[in-house]
């Protein structure tokens, strides 16, 4: 079917919550199966992050972006590019090292990026792909296209010096630039108001000339207005700063189990929850009953194990790739080791 028959109703109205409701879904849905491609051990690398919590902010922000905007993302960031219109199925292929993922499984959970969507890449280096929006966003004015660079990334952000050089230099050069700070309210086990005195971040961006100012991930549609206001100034050449508050509902990692968090604080804080807020909404204003919701719930359960089941069916890449994407391909590429030694030995 074309739309879900579960969302035929809501889509008759005027409010965009029914998109929001369904991305935000399929974000949570997505990265439950990545926890459990993990815990298969058919995940590449030992380590992955989930955003379980976060959805608003990527649903949110990326529903102010259009065809063209360029973003980077942090280590947590397969919600976001889910929201800007991945396909579910080469994103877990890439979570699990395989050829037909993205980056043909090389980049694995935390190096996911694609161009052709605008995704500059992930960076698991705190703040590390803060700048390339910089530059992104010089480009764009350079060449007058009108789109937009978003950096997305976490309050641990907030303590890496690249941050403040990239909204001085963007403010400067009045660049169309908007940082987006995913407060989820820890920088690994450490909590924001351990790291910081002022734990009120958009201030900071403030000092430097950048609108900003902070929305409650709770409230998806609160989180995409706060995201088109500042968007538009963007497009103009006034770069801005957003912080959206939410709570991570796991540990840092997928391995963590967060023992540095009360167990009363993480279950309160799991009451701020934007998938479930949001499908309260949608029944309490009467655009969607419980069994379209359900039905809705059913089908993108069946697109994401499908995921898996896409993932476990594909090949890694061969080594004979070790290379490729990593050198212009005008440039020779370097011999392996294990070849030069088979070469070494051979003359004997």
């Amino acid at each position: 079917m074309s739309k879900p028959e579960a969302l035929q109703s809501a889509l008759k109205s005027n409010s965009e919550l029914p998109r929001h409701y369904r991305m935000m879904r399929r974000v949570r849905t997505f990265e439950e199966r990545v926890g459990e491609l993990f815990v298969r051990g058919q995940s590449a690398g030992s380590m992955l992050h989930l955003s379980i919590g976060e959805e608003s902010a990527a649903t949110g922000v990326c529903a102010a972006m259009v065809e063209g905007d360029t973003f980077t993302t942090h280590h947590r960031g397969h919600g976001i590019f889910l929201a800007r219109g991945a396909d579910p199925k080469r994103m877990m292929a890439e979570i699990g090292g395989k050829e037909a993922g993205y980056c043909h499984g090389k980049g694995g959970s935390m190096h996911i990026a694609d161009m052709g969507l605008g995704h500059l890449g992930a960076n698991a280096i705190v703040g590390g792909g803060i700048p390339a929006v910089v530059g992104a966003g010089l480009a764009a004015r350079h060449h007058g296209t009108g789109k937009i660079s978003v950096a997305f990334f976490g309050d641990g952000a907030t303590g890496q010096g690249i941050l403040y050089e990239s909204m001085n230099m963007a403010a400067l050069w009045k660049l169309p630039c908007l940082f987006v700070c995913i407060n989820n309210q820890y920088g690994m086990g450490t909590r924001i108001d351990q790291a910081t005195a002022n734990p009120k971040l958009h201030e900071r961006a403030q000092a430097f000339g950048l609108a900003a100012e902070t929305v409650d991930g709770l409230d998806v549609e609160a989180v995409a207005e706060a995201a088109a206001r500042l968007v538009a100034g963007v497009r103009q050449g006034k770069p801005a700063f957003l912080v959206v508050d939410c709570y991570r509902f796991y540990g840092h990692a997928r391995k963590d189990k967060s023992p540095y968090r009360d167990p009363v604080e993480e279950e309160t804080g799991r009451q701020k929850d934007p998938v479930a807020f949001a499908r309260n909404v949608l029944i309490e204003r009467g655009i969607a009953t419980e069994d379209e919701l359900a039905a809705l719930d059913a089908e993108i359960d069946a697109e994401m194990d499908a995921t898996i089941d896409f993932t476990t069916a594909q090949t890694e890449p061969p080594l004979s790739s070790m290379f490729r994407d990593v050198y212009a391909p005008e440039e020779p590429e370097p011999e392996p080791v294990r070849t030069r030694i088979a070469r070494v030995l051979a003359r004997d």
